[in-house]
């Protein structure tokens, strides 16, 4: 019979006097060390006795004596459950120390502000924090249609694990959603789907950095994620400031063999990479045989001016590794991202997807595919575009009528936030450690740089709060600062 509890019982055989006691004793002695937690419910007699090949009787008497002493709790018509109060519970000792295992083989990593898991404290009354989108005009109905529509498919299949490239259906939606959106040129041969942005940062760590020796060039301040995500892999990072025309490519490093950028709109600056300096970067890359990463943030959302190529449509060369997500364009929780990788590096990232987890969860990747092709992502592109642009604008007008001696927004035409410099002796981290107090969360540029020189500024996040709610919100961000210099 197979056992119905999941931890082994030794019982003497049939007709022993010491059946019963043998029964009590390891039922007691599981519970006690919490194998059989409280609150569970255990099995009929009858089942069990089937199981362990004694007589009901016998079974009944060891619970009847497990209740008797406090151990079980018996519900009418509803089971046998394991007490949630126990008349001796046992403590576990902690092991010698010399028994732990080393404690630097757990390496632990500070995670970027914007990535840290949600408070569970009460929400801000003004959240501006960066990279969250809205998700009240997100089309919910639509998207369970289109998963209903794909689980009937599936339901019609043959179980298997899928390819780690992705579902053929969603990779060459991708493209032809890149070549639209972003005049990016490449077919679905080219696309690998990953878990969101980070796991493409991740897996293309794992490919392409040898530890303690390969020099990875980061904007700094630069997007956290991918930072940590080298870092974890032992690439040696090197900080690139930024300015107002993006990476200053004067200061990669001769050594640098990876270099990551932003260029549609950086991370937390807000500034685009001007064509002057796209031409340069390529050119650097391909003189000293370095790769660039060239990571989309927020890019589907522009306001003012012509869109800048991509560095992978300026490209001749395959130095560029193209990354995207649809965290920011649809919704975090959704974990789809892509990487557009040239030939030689497609091998060795599939093989790396593979051993990370095989592929993305297929149910998913088919609603997404579906929800693209029958253009329901570039419409809610579209409704999102205009409604951040409202609150870009009255996020402009708010910070000019409110905190124009204050605060002076540094040039953007894209993207989900904005960040505004500081006039005058104010410290960005003292106005938003205060600012919190009054129930706004701000996120500083300092937060996001490796080294000490990051200018003294203040990023908005403009995802999470309405244009009408934004006036107010401003006031509040500046009676704290006007409070601190006075």
């Amino acid at each position: 019979m197979e056992p119905i509890l999941g931890l082994p019982i030794t019982l003497p055989p049939a007709g022993s006097r010491a059946l019963l006691r043998a029964l009590f004793g390891q039922l007691r002695g599981a519970i006690l060390d919490g194998r059989l937690a409280p609150g569970l419910r255990l099995p009929a007699s009858r089942q069990l006795a089937l199981s362990l090949g004694i007589s009901r009787n016998t079974a009944i008497a060891a619970y009847d004596l497990l209740t008797g002493e406090g151990y079980l709790v018996a519900r009418p018509g509803g089971g046998t459950y394991v007490s949630d109060r126990l008349p001796h519970a046992r403590r576990a000792e902690p092991p010698p120390e010399e028994a732990l295992p080393d404690p630097r083989l757990a390496k632990a990593w500070r995670l970027a502000p914007e990535h840290a898991a949600a408070s569970a404290g009460p929400q801000p009354r003004f959240d501006f924090q960066l990279g969250l989108p809205e998700l009240a005009f997100f089309p919910f109905d639509v998207w369970r249609r289109l998963s209903v529509r794909a689980l009937r498919a599936q339901s019609r299949t043959r179980g298997a694990y899928a390819a780690p490239a992705g579902q053929a259906d969603l990779r060459e939606a991708v493209a032809r959603h890149l070549a639209f959106a972003r005049a990016v040129a490449c077919t679905a041969d080219d696309v690998i789907v990953t878990a969101g942005a980070q796991q493409a940062f991740d897996l293309l760590a794992r490919v392409l950095v040898t530890p303690g020796e390969t020099v990875v060039a980061l904007e700094d301040p630069g997007y956290p994620p991918m930072r940590q995500a080298f870092a974890a892999a032992g690439a040696r990072l090197a900080g690139i400031p930024v300015d107002g025309e993006g990476l200053i490519v004067e200061r990669l490093p001769a050594e640098a063999r990876i270099i990551g950028v932003t260029p549609s709109h950086q991370f937390p600056l807000g500034v685009a990479l001007s064509a002057r300096r796209r031409g340069a970067l390529l050119e650097a890359a391909q003189a000293q045989g370095a790769v660039i990463i060239e990571d989309d943030y927020d890019g589907e959302f522009r306001y003012a001016g012509r869109p800048l190529d991509a560095l992978q449509t300026l490209d001749r060369g395959g130095t560029v590794i193209y990354v995207g997500t649809f965290s920011k364009s649809l919704f975090p929780g959704l974990r789809l991202g892509y990487v557009v990788a040239p030939p030689w590096a497609r091998a060795a990232l599939l093989e790396a997807k593979q051993v990370a987890d095989w592929h993305a969860p297929t149910l998913t990747q088919e609603t997404l595919a579906a929800f693209i092709a029958d253009g329901h992502l570039a419409r809610h592109i579209r409704k999102m575009r205009s409604v951040y642009a409202k609150r870009r604008s009255a996020l402009l007008e708010a910070l000019a009528r409110r905190g124009g001696d204050l605060l002076e927004p540094i040039p953007s035409e894209a993207g989900l936030h904005l960040a505004a410099t500081i006039k005058g002796p104010v410290d960005a981290t003292d106005v938003a450690a205060r600012a919190a107090a009054r129930g706004v969360k701000l996120n500083t540029v300092g937060q996001f740089a490796q080294g000490g020189g990051a200018a003294n500024a203040l990023a908005f996040g403009f995802g999470l709060i309405d244009a009408e709610a934004m006036d107010e919100a401003i006031v509040a961000v500046c009676t704290t600062m006007r409070a601190q210099r006075g």
